[in-house]
C-alpha cells in the first residue's frame, strides 16, 4: 500500500491521531499512555485491518502539527475531514482512556478533551458517560 499524504488519513489513523494528541498534550508522553494506545490498536475491532507501521508516520504528523502556531486547529480539521461521524464517540472514548491511563489528568489533558468534545460535537451527556466509563476502568 503506498504511503498516504499527510492530509489524507484513514479513520484508524484519525483515532491514533486523537490518542497521540491527548498523550502529547502535557508535553510528557508516559509509558502507561503509550501502552494504552498500543493495546487499543492491537485489540479493538476498529483496528482489525490497520497497518501498525503507520503509527510512526501518524505520530510524527501530530508532533509536527503541535509545533505549528495553528497546529491544533489543523489537527482537528484533518480528523473532522477523515473520521466518519459514527466514530466520533469512539475517538472521544479512546482519548479519555489515554488521558486516564496514568492515573492523573493534567490541566492540558482536560483542555484537549474539552476541545475534542467541541470539535467532534460530542453531546455533553454522552461525554459524561464516556468519561465515567474511562474513570471506572482506570481506578486503582
Amino acid at each position: 500500500m503506498p504511503d498516504k499524504t499527510p492530509t489524507t488519513l484513514t479513520p484508524q489513523d484519525c483515532l491514533v491521531v486523537v490518542m497521540i494528541a491527548v498523550s502529547a498534550s502535557d508535553e510528557n508522553i508516559r509509558t502507561a499512555e503509550l501502552v494504552k494506545i498500543q493495546v487499543a490498536v492491537n485489540n479493538l475491532p476498529v483496528f482489525a485491518e490497520y497497518d501498525i507501521d503507520r503509527m510512526q508516520h501518524v505520530s510524527q504528523l501530530v508532533f509536527e502539527l503541535f509545533e505549528q502556531e495553528d497546529g491544533l486547529a489543523a489537527l482537528f480539521g484533518l480528523v473532522r475531514h477523515d473520521l466518519p461521524e459514527h466514530l466520533f464517540e469512539t475517538a472521544y472514548a479512546l482519548a479519555c482512556d489515554v488521558a486516564a491511563a496514568d492515573g492523573t489528568l493534567a490541566e492540558s489533558e482536560l483542555r484537549i478533551l474539552e476541545e475534542i468534545r467541541y470539535e467532534l460535537s460530542i453531546d455533553r451527556l454522552h461525554a459524561a458517560g464516556i468519561e465515567r466509563g474511562a474513570r471506572a476502568r482506570h481506578m486503582v
